[in-house]
């Protein structure tokens, strides 16, 4: 039996509704060279048309996730993710394994018309850490910097967003930030701790998982958990 979609009835997960409604109107209209929209535009690689419709549906599926505890923040989106997922360190494989929650009649199907799915890595050990803590349902993710920015090799290649890019995307971290009051913070890398920095947002830089980090995003990760469920038992009494 398929699950039945999920629907907001309560006055203030409607007003939060309401919010995610508009942030994700807000990251959908921008347009910028050596930029692609996910939820703007859609790209020659995929196998149906209307991707970027299905990528707002998956992006506020994920934000209405009824019992919000982590929100983490990478730096932008990847061609091997979030392109072509339209949430944060998610792949076209974590969707076709149905690993990503509140996603039913979105996740499942193939995207693109590669031989096979993309795979990230930051994304699977991202995913894998969350499942293994317990967090998979409660954790919130997007980047600091709303769009893929594309490398020297075009579309399935990335780069570093350039200043005018970073402070672009604080308008965008500023707003998403405001429908989580008081949700604990976590930043993976520089750029991202950086920009929550400069909002003044107190915050948890964990290590990125590329580049051999794995271990101590892990760590880190696991360790952060263990904050939170501090937290949650304090509220109790």
């Amino acid at each position: 039996m398929s699950k039945a979609p999920f629907i907001t009835t309560n006055p203030v997960g409607a007003s939060k509704e309401v919010a995610i409604d508009a942030f994700i109107e807000a990251i959908s209209s921008p347009q910028h060279p050596n930029m692609h929209n996910p939820w703007r535009d859609s790209c020659s690689t995929e196998l149906r048309p209307g991707g970027q419709q299905l990528r707002k549906q998956r992006l506020k599926r994920h934000l209405m996730a009824p019992n919000a505890r982590l929100l983490i923040i990478g730096e932008a989106p990847g061609y091997q993710g979030c392109r072509y997922s339209g949430l944060a360190f998610t792949s076209e494989r974590l969707l076709m394994e149905r690993a990503i929650p509140r996603m039913e009649g979105l996740d499942g199907e193939r995207i693109t018309d590669r031989n096979k799915p993309w795979s990230e890595p930051s994304a699977t050990i991202v995913w894998g850490a969350l499942h293994d803590n317990g967090l998979a349902e409660d954790a919130v993710m997007f980047n600091a910097i709303p769009w893929h920015p594309e490398g020297r090799r075009g579309i399935h290649s990335n780069r570093t967003p350039t200043p005018a890019e970073r402070a672009e995307g604080v308008q965008y971290l500023a707003m998403l930030l405001d429908i989580f009051p008081g949700i604990q913070v976590a930043a993976l890398g520089n750029t991202a701790s950086a920009t929550l920095t400069e909002l003044g947002i107190d915050h948890v830089k964990l290590r990125h998982p590329a580049n051999g980090g794995a271990t101590l995003f892990r760590n880190g990760l696991a360790a952060l958990n263990e904050k939170i469920q501090e937290t949650l038992r304090g509220s109790k009494f």
